[in-house]
């Protein structure tokens, strides 16, 4: 397994380092290769306007790779699109897992690729949420669990095509939720806040600023307004209603 240096930062200051991760566990679709457009499965819904099998290209890829309808994406019926974010798996795959490679110029390298995404997504969303409870900063060995945690949830991201492939992600997931729920158990207790989930809700004039384990994905995919409170690391999204 090669170790990569989020191995080591998660030693550093809870406070910078859960910073610098938010910004590292964002898509970056520049040093991506379209996996999330291409290798993903949806099924026509309020979110999709089309059935796509895994594997085949979304009909709205251009021949670069770039959406042809990105500026629009809601108003053609595919809003889970807009409210998708990979957490940086998609970069991590084609960046580390494959060291630059492109499916796109090598097409055999597509279905290992694809794979590899699935798999990656889930361990970067353990990341995010492990990242998000050591910025509640839990006190004595729950904090030193986390770090523990998220330390070697993210050495896994650094596992070569043929350990990733023999990962029981779900064993590792189960592991680290427990650690999670005990933490949220801990948090509300102390507080008294929850962590609802926000998909398809009305949050005009919600106050979210406190609430736990918010993701930029849940807020893409509600309703909001100019009036609904959010906390500071959180953008408002685009398509919210702007009147006061």
């Amino acid at each position: 397994m090669n170790e990569g240096p989020g191995a080591r930062s998660s030693r550093e200051p809870t406070a910078p380092g859960v910073l610098r991760r938010r910004e590292e566990l964002r898509a970056d679709c520049e040093r991506c290769a379209a996996l999330c457009c291409v290798g993903s499965a949806f099924s026509a819904s309020a979110e999709f306007a089309i059935d796509k099998p895994a594997g085949q290209p979304c009909p709205n890829l251009n021949a670069d790779f770039r959406c042809s309808i990105h500026d629009r994406l809601r108003p053609s019926g595919f809003g889970g699109c807009a409210a998708f974010d990979c957490l940086g798996a998609g970069q991590r795959v084609v960046q580390v897992t494959f060291g630059g490679r492109d499916w796109r110029a090598e097409p055999g390298l597509a279905p290992s690729m694809f794979g590899a995404f699935a798999l990656m997504r889930q361990l970067h969303e353990l990341l995010w949420h492990l990242n998000e409870a050591l910025a509640l900063r839990p006190a004595g060995q729950l904090a030193r669990e986390l770090d523990e945690a998220f330390a070697a949830t993210d050495r896994l991201t650094y596992c070569d095509l043929r350990e990733l492939a023999l990962l029981d992600v779900d064993a590792h997931h189960r592991q680290v939720n427990e650690l999670l729920l005990t933490v949220s158990k801990h948090v509300r207790e102390r507080s008294g806040r929850l962590g609802p989930d926000l998909r398809g809700a009305n949050l005009g004039g919600a106050d979210l600023a406190t609430t736990l384990f918010v993701r930029q994905q849940q807020l893409d995919s509600a309703r909001g307004d100019a009036r609904t409170k959010l906390p500071s690391w959180l953008r408002r999204p685009a398509h919210w209603a702007q009147a006061g």
